[in-house]
């Protein structure tokens, strides 16, 4: 089973916002006590974040579906909802963010750094957040905005100073073990190195990694063998090291032609310019002569060196297995790494990436279309949007609420403008998941009946009767139904006993 995977689609669902509420405060002898819905949470963002104890992609390749907690519905006596927490996804440093595209929207290169992938939706306003001087005692509530869903791209870039590349089994992890800590696996059968292995390297002051390369052949740079796949890894290394196998008794191969071939596969693939790399024909670079331990191989080495200098590379043999010539090639690296650390900028350990937001997001436009189903209008803007997807349709103080707001915005006098009248279908919202209406110049809710919107006559009246007005009111009433039943009383002594005709016929 792989252990390292280096390339993930992620599907991405950050949390919705939780909805307001409408609620009236109620206590003795103060039965409407005015709003106090409160508001709903907001929803959590998925949020990469780099950590360097990370070296693979591995749990995003059996998981690739991730989403955030959403924010909890607000609650009556001003009680807001909870925020939906942040969803926090780990991924190795170098990890470069794409689109389907393959558009890059973020470079992750140094720890800690994050990149907000899915921003989560904002709460919906309780009806306490919506009450004002107009709108006293409002009867509904916005609801929350769904959490933002994406599809990204994660590929990892390894970030290494040199690059040990060749043909399969032509030794590099084995010298990577010998220059460093590191550990890889090492057979003699080609691709045993499935995955780009890292190692630290010291001489004297310096300190610098090495990356050993899987095996390239040719035509790796068209997608052959493991060569495009890892190929990306070599893009952020200064130094690049040709890996020669002077021991292969594979036909046709020699030091002169192997070089030539990677050579070429190297000419052939070309780095995201986006992420400042350069060409990997202009990078430094270094020839290694392996396995001079067989005496054939040694030979073949001090015959082909002269014509290696010749072409201006700087060439060295020696021994992964018996540690010859080591020395001597872990300073001439360390020296090109330094060369190539001055002459090129070097990356901040961390980076601050940042979606910019609009600061002002009022700004729409109509688009008059003609579609299967006939003429229709769709306005195309952020915050028309967001406010259709706030109001709740079966709420109709709500719909009238959002048609004052799209008035105010200026909607109504662009769909005059765009040639809309009474009736035009009317779309608000993306084209997957539009909301349609059948417009109407201007729209009154059935709440409007009752008296302006937001308002309650029952909240107008602030007055409290005294002691005495109570007690003047109460001596009324039973001064009235005194007066009643006295003249009840007089109609029965006069002998008026009822007033249904049926009765009266009987009588006559």
């Amino acid at each position: 089973m792989a252990t390292f995977v280096d390339r993930v689609i992620l599907h991405l669902s950050a949390g919705n916002g939780g909805h307001g509420v409408a609620s009236i405060h109620r206590e003795k002898f103060k039965p409407l006590g005015g709003p106090d819905g409160g508001n709903g949470g907001r929803g959590g963002d998925v949020i990469l974040r780099v950590d360097p104890q990370i070296t693979t992609l591995l749990d995003y390749h059996h998981g690739p579906h991730r989403t955030a907690p959403s924010g909890r519905q607000g609650e009556g006596g001003e009680r807001n909802g909870a925020q939906g927490s942040d969803l926090v996804l780990a991924v190795p440093e170098g990890t470069v963010v794409t689109n389907r595209d393959g558009d890059v929207l973020a470079d992750l290169v140094g720890a800690g750094t994050e990149y907000v992938a899915a921003r989560g939706g904002r709460g919906g306003l309780g009806n306490k957040a919506l009450a004002s001087k107009r709108r006293k005692a409002p009867g509904f509530a916005l609801k929350g905005e769904p959490g933002e869903s994406r599809e990204v791209v994660l590929e990892l870039k390894t970030l290494a100073d040199v690059a040990l590349i060749g043909f399969p089994s032509a030794g590099k992890s084995s010298l990577v073990s010998v220059l460093s800590a590191a550990r890889p696996k090492i057979a003699d059968y080609p691709f045993t190195t499935l995955v780009p292995n890292l190692g630290v390297v010291t001489a004297g002051g310096q300190r610098f990694t090495v990356a050993d390369v899987p095996g390239l052949i040719p035509g790796a740079s068209e997608g052959k063998g493991l060569g495009l796949r890892f190929l990306r890894h070599v893009e952020r290394c200064h130094v690049l090291v040709h890996v020669i196998d002077c021991a292969t008794l594979e036909p046709g191969r020699d030091p002169l032609t192997d070089l030539d071939v990677i050579e070429h596969e190297l000419a052939e693939y070309v780095p995201d310019s986006s992420l400042g790399g350069m060409p990997l024909a202009d990078r430094v670079r270094i020839v290694v002569l392996n396995k001079a331990d067989v005496p054939e191989a040694r030979d073949l080495a001090e015959m082909v060196k002269p014509e290696l200098e010749a072409r201006g590379l700087e060439v060295h043999i020696i021994s992964a297995v018996a540690h010859t010539g080591l020395k001597e090639l872990t300073f001439a690296l360390a020296a090109a790494v330094s060369k190539a650390r001055a002459e090129h900028t070097v990356i901040e350990p961390a980076r601050v990436v940042v979606r910019p937001r609009a600061i002002d997001d009022s700004e729409f436009h109509v688009r008059r279309e003609n579609t299967a189903d006939g003429e229709v209008f769709r306005v195309i803007g952020d915050r028309p949007t967001r406010w259709v997807r706030q109001t709740d349709f079966g709420n109709d103080e709500a719909v009238g609420y959002l048609a004052e707001r799209l008035n105010r915005l200026g909607v109504e006098e662009e769909l005059f403008a765009a040639g809309a009248v009474a009736g035009s279908t009317v779309l608000i919202g993306p084209e997957d998941d539009a909301v349609v209406f059948d417009w109407q110049p201007t729209i009154s809710a059935g709440a409007e009946l009752l008296g302006q919107r937001g308002t309650d006559i029952r909240l107008e009246d602030r007055h409290r009767p005294t002691r005495h007005e109570k007690r003047d009111a109460f001596h009324g009433k039973m001064d009235a139904a005194a007066q009643a039943r006295a003249e009840l009383d007089q109609d029965r002594r006069a002998g008026i006993w009822t007033d249904r005709d049926d009765l009266a016929d009987k009588d006559g």
